[in-house]
């Protein structure tokens, strides 16, 4: 009993202390340790990569936008990190029909039908159970495609981005979308009206929804109300040209590339001399086009601000409907990029010489942002399709077999 007493009276006189914390800042020098190594290991000057461009020193190009006959059209913007120069161009082009139509300039929403183009995407994808092509980018005719279902709308009632975001930018938003719908190819499930919800709430988090009614200079609208009354465009007016080898001359076929995913045949098909004389004298008459091809030749310079065909490619004279053909079947002509034709000029050699109108950031290099200078040669040998008013080609439109 004396004994357990004397043990209590120990522990009683023993002192306890309260454990306390403080605050310290993380450290983990051996994994910092680990960090900087990597990175001075991936971060190790590389030699720089090299492409090889054609020599400008001595060549005879235009040096200003003053040199050329121009259509009326509002100043370039950028598509920033997005694959729509198919929307951009067009959207331009129609806003220069706009201004030739009625004198009204107009500032149309490039967006708004870049959003509706994903949903019939997303519809398409569904229905061929995962077969069409999915991408950012598309082709000239697809604008008046979403016009005809969708209408159109000013800038100012639909930007198509967070208001503070410097640039538009894609990349997170088409991953999720190309991510989601390949899932939903992986595990068979086919449901679209499911789906085409998910993807509206995908577009509307990082585009914002669109408007089904809107006002405008005093007046409510509703998107094809507007497109109508306003803007006074009419979409069956407006045709498309091609000039391929593959398919049978003046009549009307598919352009077979990826981002022709839902597999148009409305281009009518003419001999490439045909499709030169309809660029130059449409736009000597007054009409723009929205016109697009290859853009990643020697030739093609973001810095001079100019495309051409450098005779180590192939001379001029040489330049045909077989050499055409023949790099569009090797793939060395693609189907890159779609800019705005809105001008021209014919040099001392009678040479001549186009104004393009470009939302790519190549076009930003140079001393005149957003345009570059497109040789003939050019557009003979790369470029491959148009878009344009029907009334600039009546007589062509009448040689057309179907």
């Amino acid at each position: 009993m004396i004994k357990k007493i004397g043990i209590l009276l120990l522990i009683s006189t023993i002192s306890f202390s309260q454990d306390t914390g403080k605050f310290e800042n993380y450290s983990n020098p051996f994994y910092t340790k680990i960090m900087e190594q990597s990175n001075s290991y991936y971060d190790q000057v590389k030699e720089e990569g090299k492409s090889f461009k054609m020599n400008f020193d001595g060549k005879k190009i235009p040096q200003s936008l003053e040199e050329f006959t121009i259509i009326d059209v509002a100043d370039p913007i950028s598509q920033g990190n997005t694959g729509t120069c198919w929307c951009f161009s067009t959207t331009s082009f129609y806003e220069s029909e706009i201004k030739r139509i009625t004198g009204k300039n107009i500032n149309l929403s490039e967006l708004y039908p870049v959003y509706f183009e994903y949903i019939e995407k997303a519809r398409g994808f569904i229905q061929s159970r995962g077969k069409t092509h999915l991408g950012e980018g598309s082709e000239t005719n697809a604008v008046q495609r979403m016009m005809e279902l969708y209408g159109i709308v000013p800038h100012e009632v639909y930007e198509g981005k967070p208001s503070d975001q410097p640039f538009y930018n894609h990349e997170k938003m088409f991953s999720e979308i190309e991510t989601y719908l390949k899932n939903c190819k992986k595990i068979n499930y086919w449901d679209e009206e499911a789906i085409l919800s998910n993807i509206k709430s995908i577009l509307n988090h990082y585009m914002g929804a669109p408007p089904t009614k809107f006002r405008y200079n005093g007046r409510t609208y509703t998107p094809k109300g507007f497109m109508r009354y306003v803007t006074r465009l009419n979409t069956s007016n407006y045709v498309d040209f091609m000039s391929l080898l593959e398919k049978p001359y003046w009549t009307q076929g598919e352009y077979k590339v990826p981002d022709n995913w839902w597999r148009s045949e409305e281009y009518y098909n003419v001999p490439l001399d045909e499709f030169m004389n309809i660029v130059k004298t449409s736009i000597k008459k007054g009409y723009s086009m929205s016109i697009g091809g290859d853009v990643s030749e020697s030739g093609y310079s973001s810095i001079h601000d100019v495309a051409m065909i450098p005779s180590y490619d192939i001379p001029s004279e040489f330049i045909d409907e077989h050499a055409r053909q023949f790099r569009f079947s090797n793939k060395t002509t693609t189907d890159d990029h779609a800019v705005h034709l809105i001008g021209y000029k014919i040099d001392e050699n009678e040479d001549w010489w186009f104004l393009i109108k470009d939302s790519g950031s190549g076009s930003r290099n140079g001393k005149f942002p957003g345009y570059y200078f497109y040789h003939e040669d050019y557009v003979k040998l790369k470029m491959m399709t148009f878009t344009i008013h029907k009334d600039a080609v009546k007589e062509i439109l009448k040689n057309i077999k179907n």
